[in-house]
């Protein structure tokens, strides 16, 4: 049997006035969710502790099958795979963002979008300062920072004696949008250290050419960094030893890669692929069309959704939602025939309300429809038809279960 999972990465939301009282969901033109949900059975699942942070990589694990209570160390680490960096028994892998931060709030934790070229050139010049042993308060580790996709770059502190624990609370920039940061900076143990290097960063970045030349061109400056999300190496059984299935993932973030990557999934990178609106949907389904020859699972996740919620704009997440609909998954219905038996899973990972801009706590809603599975008489895919249904998972992990049969 073929299965396909479609994440509309934070498209579960809330009634907008913008869009009439609609969700950006309900306000979509989706015909092929929506047959999806006619065709099989519409539910919802909570792909998020209530211990744990509301992110994609938490609810990520959980989409896939993992309980994150067991299995989840931190953002960071999950990333550090998907870029081939490799983290030893003592060392800590940290999330270090270039976030544009003026008069003490939060103004863009993606920096104008700043492209990899001009990420890559401040974090050489973060490598530079304050890459190599330690120099601060007596630790004997070394620092090392790795550029990554955009402003999504990783900070690893290597050694034995890294002051990091259960206890240091760091907070995402992108939960905090055009607030003050003051109450978000690191805390507990370590934070000295995180906080040290990200006030640092700010006299770095000031006058740096990367920064004068955004500037001349009316982008946005990266301020600074900011440290967050940090762990250490997760163990996970693979996914063909838990599940029997091999698979793929399709993702332009290196999070959800790195977390495909971790279950021994292939990596499948899509050319035009960016990570936010501007991607090319028409591409990532066309690359999940060709992995189904060669893989029993294919999941194809796109940031687009989350990204807008982020941005306040309901308008692109409804964009968004219809191209993830009309490239994605009307060519994976009409694909998965072909194949026998088949399944198909729309969900996604975490709610990402448009009023908040942030990730939050609750219920998402799923579609699944295929081979074996009983239509429900449900005529769309949308937050109030899952919150009449009554196939609900409170421990998200377990529906991955149910979707395989």
């Amino acid at each position: 049997m073929k299965y396909v999972i479609v994440i509309p990465d934070g498209c579960a939301d809330e009634p907008q006035e913008s869009l009439g009282g609609k969700t950006p969901l309900q306000a979509a033109h989706t015909p092929n969710m929506d047959r999806v949900a006619r065709m099989g059975v519409v539910g919802r699942t909570d792909n998020v502790p209530p211990t744990l942070t509301p992110a994609s990589d938490v609810a990520t694990l959980s989409l896939f099958g993992y309980d994150p209570l067991e299995v989840y160390t931190g953002r960071a680490p999950l990333e550090t795979a998907a870029m081939g960096i490799s983290l030893g028994q003592g060392d800590w892998a940290i999330r270090c963002n270039l976030v544009n931060v003026d008069r003490d709030e939060m103004r863009d934790f993606t920096a104008g979008h700043i492209t990899n070229e001009h990420g890559k050139a401040l974090i050489q010049t973060m490598q530079e300062k304050f890459g190599g042993p330690v120099r601060f308060g007596g630790l004997q580790g070394r620092l090392e920072f790795h550029a990554g996709v955009s402003y999504r770059n990783i900070l690893v502190y290597r050694g034995a004696d890294a002051p990091f624990g259960s206890d240091t609370k760091t907070q995402p920039p992108h939960d905090i949008p055009d607030k003050p940061i003051a109450g978000h900076v690191p805390k507990g143990a370590g934070s000295d250290l995180l906080n040290h290097l990200m006030t640092e960063s700010r006299a770095l970045f000031a006058d740096h050419p990367t920064n004068q030349a955004r500037r001349a061109v009316g982008q946005k400056p990266a301020t600074q960094v900011w440290l967050w999300g940090q762990g250490r190496a997760p163990s996970l059984k693979k996914f063909q030893d838990v599940y029997g299935k091999k698979g793929a993932i399709i993702s332009a973030v290196d999070l959800v890669r790195g977390v495909g990557i971790l279950l021994g999934w292939k990596r499948i990178d899509v050319p035009g692929a960016t990570g936010y609106l501007d991607t090319d949907y028409g591409a990532k389904g066309r690359y999940g069309i060709e992995a189904l020859k060669d893989h029993d699972v294919v999941c194809v996740h796109v940031e687009a959704p989350d990204e807008a919620s982020h941005e306040g704009r309901a308008d692109e997440k409804v964009k968004a939602l219809e191209r993830i609909d009309y490239d994605i998954v009307r060519p994976m219905l009409e694909a998965l025939p072909r194949y026998g038996d088949w399944r198909i899973l729309v969900s996604p990972d975490h709610r990402t309300p448009l009023r908040t801009r942030a990730h939050s706590y609750g219920m998402v809603p799923f579609a699944i429809a295929g081979t074996g599975v009983e239509a429900k008489g449900q005529t769309s895919y949308d937050e109030v038809v899952a919150a009449s249904a009554d196939l609900e998972f409170k421990q998200g992990w377990r529906l991955m279960k149910w979707f395989l049969g």
